[in-house]
């Protein structure tokens, strides 16, 4: 079932997002914490993607097993950059005969090491380019779009991002799903300004645990600062009292409110970046009333 028809079913819903191991003698753990995560009756997953072929075969693997063997709904995620049609016509036919029925349509970001990639030179140049061929070559499919609501870092401003956002729903988007924030004002003011340009779709708020500094460092250097508004500070006020113990204890204890905050204000559900650990997820649910 197509998850934007599965939305209006559940409210709030939990959805969740894991990553295929590279490694696939690792592949036994990771579905055993995804096992521990299944009793949370999430009403998807999301799988990510390998750009270049990287990962793209375990992801097609992962998200047969989560489906098959488990019983879960799972959303394939597809990035287009530096991708051919031809290529990508052969990702979603297989999915599709796997019986997956959600992709979430993404750009990408440029193969590592290539220091001259243009965007202007490839087929696909932006992720609207994606939706619109998903759409016209598999319309049955249910396609889910990225929103980040700091503003993409490519963007003049962020009414130049809204627009954008727009353009991708658009050309056939169902729903969004946000990357990571950590002050829940900033995705309630990006769906409100969202709503304005008339954008109807549900967007879902993506929560992602800070679990150590090395972690936030690594978030701060990929989307700047910015997307922690003032909570950087205090986690690393946490690691200098009580190290990475500390910054864990906060890291759950901010996403529990976040995520708390959320479902009062009457968001559909929250997704939630597992960084493929069930026992912080748990936490997490344990911490908040869902109802």
């Amino acid at each position: 079932m197509r998850i934007a028809d599965l939305i209006p079913t559940r409210r709030p819903f939990l959805s969740l997002e894991f990553f295929p191991p590279k490694e696939r003698d690792t592949w036994p753990q990771f579905f055993a914490e995804v096992d521990k995560l299944k009793a949370l009756n999430p009403l998807f997953v999301s799988v990510t993607y390998g750009a270049g072929g990287g990962t793209q075969a375990n992801t097609l693997d992962v998200v047969t097993h989560l489906k098959r063997e488990m019983g879960l709904t799972p959303m394939a995620h597809l990035t287009c950059v530096g991708a051919s049609s031809q290529a990508l016509h052969g990702f979603l036919k297989a999915i599709t005969e796997a019986g997956i029925e959600n992709v979430l349509a993404l750009r990408g970001d440029p193969p590592k090491g290539v220091t001259d990639f243009r965007f202007e030179d490839q087929e696909f140049q932006h992720a609207s380019d994606l939706v619109r061929f998903i759409r016209a070559s598999f319309p049955d499919m249910g396609i889910g779009v990225a929103g980040i609501p700091t503003m993409h870092p490519e963007s003049a401003t962020l009414d130049d991002d809204l627009k954008w956002l727009k353009h991708k729903v658009d050309c056939g988007g169902q729903f969004v799903v946000t990357q990571l924030f950590f002050e829940n004002d900033l995705y309630l003011n990006y769906v409100a300004r969202l709503r304005k340009r008339g954008v109807t779709v549900p967007v879902l708020p993506g929560i992602m645990p800070i679990l150590s500094m090395k972690s936030a460092e690594f978030i701060a250097g990929l989307n700047g600062r910015a997307v922690f508004g003032g909570f950087y500070e205090t986690l690393q006020a946490a690691f200098l009292k009580g190290g990475d113990e500390a910054v864990r204890a906060l890291g759950l204890a901010h996403a529990s409110r976040q995520v708390q905050g959320l479902i009062d204000s009457g968001v559909p559900g929250v997704h939630l970046y597992t960084l493929n650990r069930a026992e912080a997820c748990l936490e997490i649910i344990n911490n908040i009333n869902l109802r």
